[in-house]
Parts: C-alpha cells; structure tokens; sequence
C-alpha cells in the first residue's frame, strides 16, 4: 500500500498527441508531481520536448524515445547538482513545441502602401497573400514567445508575424521600381525578396518563414475602373467603325429606337404599297392603270485632267475646258484624259476634239 502510493507521486512516463492542428506548445501535466528519475520520455516526429528548470531553460529534446538520466539530461543535471549517479525525483516543467510548418496563414495590406508607378505617378496599392511557419529553435520560442502560457496556439503569434510582414512588403513595394501593370508578371520575385527581408527578425523569435506568397496587388476601385476604360478603348480600336457597328446591329433588334424606327417605315412602304392596290373606298380595282416608269436618272457630266510641262490639273468640267481652250491653255496638242479613257491622249485625238472644233481662233490684230 505504502509503495503503491510512493509509486504514484511520480511520473514515469511523459509524451504528447495533439490532434488540433493549430496548437504550437502544450505544457506537460504533472499535477504537482515530480518526475522520475529514468522516466520515460517520448517525442514523436514534428515535436520537441523543452524542460524548463526552476525558470530557466534546461534541456531541449528533439524526436526520439529517451531514459531521463543523467547521461543525457547535461543541462538539468548541472542546475539540479547532480553528483554522478545520483537518483532522486525532480520537478521540472515540460513543454511540448509541434514544429511541424502551419499552413495557410494570411496576411494583407491594412492601409493602402503609397508607391510612384513610373507611367501612373503617385498610386495607392494593396497586398495580400499567405504564408507558412514553423518553430525552428523551440528553446529560443519558448523564452521570447510563449512565456509561461501552457497552451499557445498559432493565432497567438500570427498577428505579429503579419505585422512583420506588412512593414517589410510596404518597403519592399514601394521601392521595387516595378510598374503596377507589370506587378502581376513579378509576384514570384517580389515575395522571395519579402521572405528574406523578413527572415532575421523572425529568426528573433525561434520561427522560421518556408513559404511567402502574395497572391494579389491591387489599386483602388477608382482606378481600376479607368484602366478598365482605357483597355476597352484599346479593344475598341477605329470608334467611328465601333460605333458604325453598334448602329447596324441596332437596326436588327426590334426592341431598339432604331430597329422599331425601321420598323415603321417598312410598316409605312408597305401600306403605301396596298393602298396603291386597293381601288377607291378600299374596293379591288377592275383594270388598274400600271404606274409610268421612273425616268432614267441624269448622267454624269464627265470631267477632264490636263497634263502640262509635267504636272497635272483637274478634273475640269466642259465649261472649265471652253475656257481654256480660249485662252489657249487647252490645245489639239495637250495630254487629257477622263475616267473610263485608256491612258493619256492628244486633244486632237480625244472626245474633246468636237469641243476644240467650235473654239473659234484667236482675234486678228489690228
């Protein structure tokens, strides 16, 4: 009875599972009782074991199964003066560290980063992304970071680490250089160069960053808007065919001004048409008179080119040409031509040689 309760003042076995998938460190639970010396220690892979000692850090364990002696617990032994082989019980608090990575951790931009684009000027941008962690010294995290809390999720040190981020990333944005259209082809490049702006200061704190990824960098809404308009007049490209177009596909809707405009004047040509069918009072005539036909329509005047010393005039009407040809700046020998002749020809030999015949010949001098 007596060693059965001696027995059960001390702990002889000490391991961890989580299944939360978001705690970073839990505290082993003695419940005021001492660990026993050569107890059985198990650290499974993704965890470390930190002993914190009468408030200092003593060993640090990495995976494996350990026996709790002397030959492998320097630290405490030398904290607890220890003389070899000596065994007694010890009170010691025992931290389990996950340094497995944490996965899809956001971050963003909370006030706008102000940068100067090389073609926009002054602009306001956002950013956001995700990143992941890992506790990579989980002595160094649990005196900077987790203190005496005895169970330390990742929401507890996420906010700083977004912090971090944002200071670094609105740096690192606003001096890059990079056009904002082109922000989009370099995002890749941008976040490793925030990664490893990044890294030291993390490293303060036991973590580590493996991944960084920005997923978007966005300007205001306004903007957007503009640069929308401007792309789709690049789309647009000849406006004046763009709209040509609208007004033509227009005419096919019957639900448009135009096409209902159509509309009428087609309903108006065809009842034009039927009452020219109907007799008088809308009777069907006996023997209709068939309308005259149009008369043929008037003939283009032609017009004429003049060719002299090597340089052409025109067009010319024939009023234009009896008047040259009377000042003498039309003769049987200059080059004409007109539309639908064959190439250059003599006066003489052309269409106006009837003109030339009824110039009459230059005064006689007195």
């Amino acid at each position: 009875m007596v060693f059965d309760f001696l027995k059960g003042e001390f702990i002889d076995v000490i391991s961890w599972l989580d299944d939360t998938r978001d705690t970073m460190v839990w505290r082993f639970d003695r419940r005021g009782q001492a660990i026993k010396y050569g107890a059985k220690l198990t650290v499974r892979e993704g965890q470390a074991a930190v002993f914190i000692h009468e408030g200092q850090l003593a060993d640090v364990f990495q995976p494996g199964l350990y026996m709790l002696e002397t030959n492998n617990m320097p630290i405490l032994t030398t904290l607890q003066h220890w003389d070899h082989g000596f065994q007694s019980p010890f009170k010691s608090e025992v931290y389990f560290v996950n340094t497995t990575r944490f996965n899809d951790q956001k971050w963003g931009t909370k006030n706008p980063i102000m940068a100067r684009d090389p073609e926009f000027g002054p602009v306001r941008l956002r950013a956001f992304g995700t990143y992941s962690m890992r506790v990579t010294d989980p002595g160094k995290f649990i005196q900077e970071v987790v203190g005496t809390d005895g169970e330390f999720t990742a929401d507890e040190i996420s906010f700083q680490i977004r912090n971090v981020i944002v200071q670094e990333a609105s740096q690192v944005l606003a001096k890059s250089g990079i056009p904002v259209l082109d922000m989009a082809g370099n995002l890749a490049d941008l976040g490793k160069i925030i990664a490893n702006a990044i890294a030291p200061q993390v490293s303060e704190y036991g973590l580590s960053i493996p991944e960084f990824y920005i997923e978007n960098i966005s300007l205001p809404e306004e903007v957007e808007k503009a640069l929308d308009k401007r792309t789709s007049m690049g789309v647009v490209g000849d406006l004046n065919r763009y709209m040509q177009y609208n007004a033509a596909e227009s005419m096919g809707q019957p639900g448009s001004a135009m096409g209902s405009a159509m509309g009428a004047g087609m309903g108006m040509g065809m009842g034009a048409s039927m009452a020219q069918n109907m007799g008088p009072w809308g009777a069907q005539p006996g023997a209709a008179a068939a309308p005259p036909p149009p008369p043929p329509p008037p003939s283009a005047a032609k017009v004429w080119h003049l060719a002299v010393d090597g340089a052409t005039s025109g067009p010319f009407g024939e009023a234009d040409l009896v008047r040259a040809a009377a000042e003498g700046r039309l003769t049987r020998a200059t080059m004409v031509w007109t539309p639908g002749q064959d190439g250059w020809k003599m006066a003489a030999d052309s269409e106006l040689a009837r003109l030339l015949d009824t110039v009459p010949p230059p005064p006689p001098k007195p």
